[in-house]
């Protein structure tokens, strides 16, 4: 009756007969009547086996009461009506398998589970349940299979109910806030134990008074912690026989590689060490587990030389994870004995010699091949490779010479090719543009020249990193089709000619880089429209011409340009999961942020938008709809021709942190709205012609030193050692005639003009729109009269007419003053002579 919407059971009671019933399913359904569950107790007396799982809508429970016989009652991913609370299902007395999982339990466990003394398998995993484990549930003696997984359960478990629970078999603890002893000796007297799941807790060491031996064979043991502290690798394990997954991962275990945990457990199929501290030589038993496939001692800091007959000791290895090491010497031929070997991870070593012949040609099955950051030389592969399932191959950072092998063109389902960081040379061969499961390519840092070949994107590319070669030529046939190329970096190199407008057909682009070229001509305006870029580097060339306008970044990033994601969480409970290849770390990408050149692993440039156009010839004003990019971090104009001002909108640019405008001929006043650039955290204007005040120093701004508005030669206000305004005496004019700033006159611009003040000459000012404003520079040889003429034609050139008709009015009234006061002296002279005094 599954997957129906049930409202009640009033037509059926009478014409069918339930009492015999023993088995009903109503997975997927929807109980609409409340009173449907209370009525089925009793309409069927017999019924052992009840499923609600994933009901659509609240489970009305309280009707679950009545069923007085039942054994098996699984609710799980159905939502539970919380207000029950569950307390009173232990009056279900025979129930032997409950699931409650994914419910949407919150709280503590419900005590009314511990009435349950027949329960023999309980699930109560992917709830929102909290708190310690009541004691209660030692009443639950019978219990066998315990899963408590997903939850915020806390507490040491050495003092819970669970050392109690001797009839467990299976116990699911992973994902939790549990503190659990490493030494597991709480479950030594659980003789029938078998599955322990202790994963995604807090692991710590105890010192054991005692060395007893465990009475349980585990046959899997998930164990893996947070990477706190520092423990032993347990005694238990020393008496364990029939394991098959073992996973002791992130836990900080010191001491040597247990070898012997591979002799003593010959059904061994997985073992999980990575992230601990072991120390020593990595050495395998005489008798290898023949079923072994899964081996990750990856991170810990082993050393010596791989074994000798590792493939013949583990010819069955389907992954082998031995990457973060300090391992030594060759890779072993007998690798070729490994034709079931689907990944093999040796990077981060200081393995040397060549790759073996017998590595590419005998293991057929080969997926990933990560060989990075060894001192490994010569050519890449010999001619003989078998290479027809290699997808991912990853060599960079060692010391390959040569050229690109051309048995790569054999990989046909090639999806990641970094051979970066080497000594390879040579140019690109054409065939690698119709490499069509190619996503990821990364030739950067080699000494690799030529050309690029014409119609070099395949389809399926993503990315390409080509930065830092010898690369020569245009770009103009290079970028033909649409491809989905989110990344190209073809920086430091000695690329010539245009950026192609051609280059804008790759419609999904994010990062362009094109820096550190000698490229010319202007920036195309196709590239307005990359409706997905999110950073664009084209600083250090030759470019010219004028700032497009419509340029537009965005800082989205849809889940399609993702990039791989790590997913090392091993859990073996049936068998290993397919190989998942790790993240790719391809050669960082370098970009100028905050006046430092900085490297982003692609990872993190999702997080990233910028511009930086610095260091070219590009002149003209900067367009003011730049300022509407409001959610890039980065933005470098220095080093141009540009003109004008700063644009207002730049108030706009919010989550700006690096803000560079030096080295320009930018004029005018700095905006004073650009002090609401909180997150702004480099800023230069230096070596500009702008002028006036700095802006204030609050938030940021106050961070920011002399260095941000050197060279400025018009720029006053602190942290300028130049004050903006000095004091002069008040015109003898009404007061209500003059701005409230009359009396203050710009200092800045007088000590600009000092030195071009001649002998016995006077600087003379007068009121403009803005107050008292410098007029004229005046030889005083003619007195007063010719003074006043002086200022009175200076003032009809240069200002405006009201303003020349004030001022000559001011200068009039001054000299008539001072014309009676000498007439007025002159008299009071001659009285004083006829008086004889």
């Amino acid at each position: 009756m599954s997957d129906n919407e049930i409202k009640g059971f009033n037509s059926y009671h009478g014409s069918y007969n339930f009492t015999n019933l023993e088995e009903l399913h109503l997975d997927y359904s929807i109980i609409v009547d409340e009173n449907f569950l209370q009525s089925l107790g009793a309409m069927m007396p017999s019924l052992k086996l009840l499923s609600l799982r994933r009901l659509k809508g609240s489970v009305p429970t309280g009707g679950l009461l009545n069923f007085k016989n039942l054994e098996y009652l699984d609710m799980s991913t159905s939502t539970i009506n919380n207000s029950f609370g569950l307390q009173g299902i232990g009056m279900i007395r025979h129930l032997k398998i409950l699931s409650l999982a994914g419910c949407g339990l919150t709280g503590p466990i419900p005590t009314g589970l511990c009435k349950l003394k027949f329960l023999q398998e309980l699930d109560i995993s992917g709830n929102y349940l909290n708190g310690s484990l009541p004691w209660c549930l030692a009443n639950l003696t019978s219990l066998k299979i315990f899963s408590l997984s997903s939850n915020n359960f806390i507490g040491d478990i050495a003092s819970s109910p669970l050392r109690r629970l001797t009839s467990l078999e299976y116990l699911d603890l992973s994902d939790n806030l549990f503190q659990i002893p490493i030494s597991l000796s709480l479950f030594f007297n659980h003789s029938n134990l078998n599955f322990l799941d202790c994963q995604n807790n807090t692991i710590y060491a105890i010192t054991e008074a005692h060395n007893f031996t465990p009475k349980f064979q585990l046959e899997t043991l998930h164990l893996s912690g947070h990477g706190y502290g520092s423990v032993e690798i347990p005694n238990f394990l020393y008496h364990q026989y029939n394991l098959q997954y073992v996973d002791l991962s992130n836990n900080n275990i010191r001491g040597e590689f247990p070898f012997w945990l591979l002799g003593n457990n010959t059904k061994l199929r997985v073992i999980h060490l990575a992230n601990n501290s072991l120390l020593g030589p990595f050495q395998l038993p005489i008798h290898s587990p023949p079923n072994l496939f899964f081996l990750d001692i990856s991170d810990n800091s082993l050393y010596g030389s791989i074994p000798k007959k590792i493939g013949t000791h583990l010819s069955r290895l389907e992954i082998l994870n031995l990457k973060g090491n300090g391992l030594n010497g060759n890779i072993p031929p007998s690798f070729g004995n490994m034709s079931f070997l689907e990944s093999l991870d040796l990077s981060d070593n200081r393995l040397s010699g060549s790759i073996p012949e017998q590595l590419t040609v005998g293991c057929i099955s080969l997926y990933k091949l990560k060989l990075s950051k060894n001192t490994l030389q010569g050519q890449i592969f010999s001619k003989n490779v078998n290479l027809e399932y290699l997808n991912w191959l990853q060599l960079d950072g060692n010391l390959f010479n040569g050229n690109i092998p051309n048995s790569l063109f054999n990989a046909t389902s090639l999806n990641i090719l970094d051979v970066s960081d080497n000594h390879l040379s040579g140019s690109i061969p054409k065939w690698m543009g119709k490499m069509s499961s190619l996503e990821i390519l990364d030739l950067s840092l080699n000494n690799i020249s030529g050309s690029l070949p014409s119609n070099f994107c395949p389809s399926e590319i993503k990315e390409i990193h080509l930065s830092k070669n010898k690369l020569q030529g245009s770009l103009s046939d290079v970028f033909n089709g649409d491809s989905s190329l989110v990344m190209l970096d073809l920086s430091h190199n000695n690329l010539i000619g245009k950026i192609p407008s051609r280059i804008a057909n790759n419609s999904k682009l994010r990062y362009i880089q094109l820096s550190s070229n000698h490229l010319e001509g202007g920036i195309p305006t196709q590239l307005c429209n990359l409706y997905n870029l999110s950073l664009i580097d084209l600083s250090h060339n030759n470019l010219s011409g004028h700032i497009l306008p419509c340029l537009r970044l965005s800082s989205a990033w849809s889940k399609e340009d993702e990039f791989p994601i790590e997913n090392n969480t091993f859990s073996p409970k049936v068998r290993a999961p397919p190989m998942v290849p790790p993240p790719y770390s391809p050669q960082p990408l370098e970009f100028t942020n905050k006046n430092e050149s900085y490297s982003y692993q692609p990872s993190t440039l999702k997080y990233l938008s910028g511009i930086d156009l610095s260091c070219n010839n590009f002149s003209g004003e900067i367009p003011f709809e730049i300022g509407d990019l409001n959610t890039i971090q980065m933005l470098n104009l220095s080093h141009n021709s540009l003109t004008g001002s700063i644009p207002q909108t730049f108030s706009n640019l919010r989550q700006i942190e690096s803000l560079d405008l030096s080295y320009n001929n930018l004029e005018g006043k700095i905006p004073s709205q650009i002090t609401q650039l909180y997150s702004l955290e480099v800023f230069s204007v230096a070596h500009n012609n702008l002028s006036g005040k700095t802006p204030t120093r609050v938030a940021q701004f106050g961070t920011f030193d002399e260095g941000s508005y050197e060279g400025n030669p018009f720029l006053c206000g602190l942290p300028l050692p130049k004050a903006c305004y000095a004091t002069i005496p008040s015109s003898p004019m009404p007061i209500n005639s003059i701005d409230d700033n009359s009396g203050f006159i710009d200092m800045d611009i007088f000590y600009a003009v000092e030195d071009l003040v001649p002998p016995n000459g006077v600087l003379v000012a007068g009121v403009g729109p803005n107050g008292p404003e410098l007029v004229a520079i005046v030889n005083c040889g003619g007195g007063v009269v010719a003074i006043a003429a002086a200022v009175a034609m200076t003032v009809a050139v240069v200002m405006a007419v009201a303003v020349a008709v004030t001022v000559a009015f001011v200068v009039a009234v001054m000299g008539s003053h001072l014309t009676s006061i000498d007439k007025k002296t002159e008299v009071e002279g001659e009285n004083e002579r006829a008086l004889g005094i």
